[in-house]
């Protein structure tokens, strides 16, 4: 079993260490202040060295079953019985530690709002982290949480204590969840200056010694995943800081191209938005009223005593505004460039949908609809229209 120095400091980057067991381009140590992946939060990364040569550590796994934590490492290994240095990947592990102690406090928010936000998954795999929470909370809930938090984090720094107690002494101990494990438990306190803790949970991750350094800690979204669950997906320390100040840089530059300041951009936009939509309501007009014209500029044909509309329209989407304002007694014929197609039918002899599906069922392709209106994309343009016109011929049979 290796000896886990980053359970007794997590802030600790450096030490000395024997090498153990050496297999598979791993080696496991006597001692390691390398965290193994492990409750949601990678393993760490760094650097070996020896007399005479050093590795770079990618990764580092835990065997459960021996507790022997395993350095994945690149190149040639040193023998059984070296003595060795190690370093842990600093800004990495700080990162890491920053997200894990971000979910715990921020978990603990939501908790404290309501107990039914109970925590049923955690990962700290990437920046964006996540929290998967039961009792359906609201975007006002996630606002509430991250105010409480935030207040918290102002009145007074958290430090942070990881005391390992017997599990019969647990009563003792107000766990926001009930530990996994079973005997000794490390347990990770975060408590104010009065001594009083805000959050305490059973965890052998690493995590920042003081809660301000977690700061801040932002809610980006919230999705609806399998099983009920809302995951809160949240960003912390440095990375949060990054992100935040990325995310004013772009509106900044946005609201330059609005002749707007940042704060008025929200209004800004919203009146963009409005008059996006209006736009789009004439255009939708414009499109409706042009359609007509075109249908109406072509003389209807009797095609076996029924009086049909060939049109041949340059934009597809003006076809279903063609066939949607066929009149009574009429079928309308629409081909569009590109195969998109479409039937409209105001008699109940010449079903659109039976129409259609005849034709294409000449020419290829796919499409549905209604008595009414049909419409679909037909695999031979220059054929579909003959098409039509010979499934009209026996309109009687679709009748």
């Amino acid at each position: 079993m290796t000896r886990p120095l980053y359970a007794e400091d997590s802030t600790r980057l450096t030490f000395s260490a024997t090498v153990v067991d050496v297999r598979n381009g791993a080696l496991a140590l006597d001692a390691t202040a390398f965290y193994p992946e492990g409750g949601g939060q990678n393993g760490d990364a760094g650097v070996l060295r020896w007399s005479g040569g050093e590795t770079r550590v990618r990764d580092t796994q835990r065997d459960k079953a021996s507790g022997v934590i395993w350095h994945e490492a690149e190149g040639d290994l040193p023998p059984v019985g070296t003595p060795v240095r190690g370093e842990v990947d600093a800004a990495r592990r700080w990162r890491h530690m920053a997200r894990h102690s971000a979910e715990h406090l921020l978990a603990q928010a939501f908790f404290r709002l309501n107990p039914a936000f109970r925590v049923a998954a955690v990962s700290m795999r990437s920046a964006e982290s996540t929290i998967d929470l039961e009792g359906n909370p609201t975007e006002a809930d996630v606002l509430a949480a991250e105010t409480l938090l935030r207040e918290t984090l102002a009145r007074g720094d958290l430090t942070l204590e990881t005391p390992v107690v017997p599990e019969t002494e647990l009563h003792r101990y107000r766990l926001r969840r009930e530990p996994k494990v079973r005997g000794a438990v490390r347990l990770v306190i975060f408590r104010d200056a009065a001594g009083i803790p805000f959050d305490v949970s059973a965890c052998g991750g690493t995590h920042v010694p003081r809660a301000s350094l977690v700061a801040p800690v932002v809610v980006l979204r919230t999705e609806r995943i399998r099983g009920g669950l809302t995951r809160v997906v949240f960003m912390a320390g440095e990375e949060a800081g990054a992100y935040l100040a990325g995310v004013y840089r772009s509106a900044r530059a946005l609201a330059q191209r609005f002749s707007s300041s940042v704060a008025d951009l929200p209004a800004r936009v919203e009146t963009l938005v409005a008059e996006r939509d209006a736009l789009k309501a004439e255009d939708l007009r414009l499109r409706a009223r042009l359609a007509q014209a075109l249908a109406e500029a072509v003389r209807p044909e009797l095609v076996a005593g029924v009086p049909v509309r060939f049109l041949r329209l340059d934009d597809p989407a003006l076809l279903p505004g063609a066939l949607a304002a066929t009149p009574e007694g009429e079928v309308r014929v629409a081909l569009a460039v590109g195969g998109r197609c479409g039937i409209g039918s105001r008699r109940v002899d010449c079903p659109a949908s039976a129409l259609l599906d005849a034709a294409l069922r000449v020419t290829g392709g796919r499409g549905g609809g209604r008595a009414a209106l049909a419409q679909g994309n037909t695999a031979d343009p220059e054929q579909f229209l003959q098409a039509v016109r010979a499934a009209l011929l026996g309109t009687r049979l679709l009748a």
